[in-house]
């Protein structure tokens, strides 16, 4: 008896260690996080411990009717008072929006690039983040320039 059960939690530790590395590497979905996409296309996304890697996000290929839409995960939950804000490198408010409580979890929250690059003159670097009554404190989701735009040849 006292052989098979120390056979049996030989064999369970050995395919404990094999498998740990399998699970150590897989992606982690489910918890907090956020997507940013721009015309329905994905352009950035952070979940898990990446999500306070800002990435800079160039504007200069995008038109002034190109749509912006972010997505942000509560761990499955719906995010209430949710607000976008867009703020200076001096973290100046420089324009804000509410969107309206919803029931889904995660619903898309959309303004246009002409929101965003009619603020160019204030600052080469734009900053954006979110707030909720989930996370009052806000997140800094991800930084924007506009240099050398198109859009903005396009609209004087």
């Amino acid at each position: 008896m006292n052989a098979i059960i120390k056979r049996i939690t030989a064999a369970t530790l050995f395919l404990v260690t094999l498998s740990a590395p399998l699970f150590s590497s897989a992606p982690k979905f489910g918890g907090e996080g956020f997507e940013v996409y721009i015309n329905n296309k994905l352009v950035l996304q952070r979940f898990g411990s990446q999500i306070d890697m800002v990435k800079t996000i160039s504007l200069s290929q995008y038109s002034p009717g190109d749509q912006i839409t972010i997505k942000y995960y509560h761990c499955g939950r719906v995010g209430k008072s949710r607000t976008l804000v867009v703020k200076d490198e001096n973290n100046k408010v420089l324009k804000q929006w509410k969107y309206s409580d919803v029931s889904e979890p995660v619903a898309g929250m959309n303004c246009t690039m002409q929101d965003i690059i009619s603020l160019e003159n204030t600052s080469s670097v734009l900053n954006l983040y979110y707030s909720s009554s989930e996370l009052p404190g806000g997140r800094l989701l991800a930084s924007f320039t506009i240099a050398n735009s198109n859009a903005r040849k396009t609209n004087p």
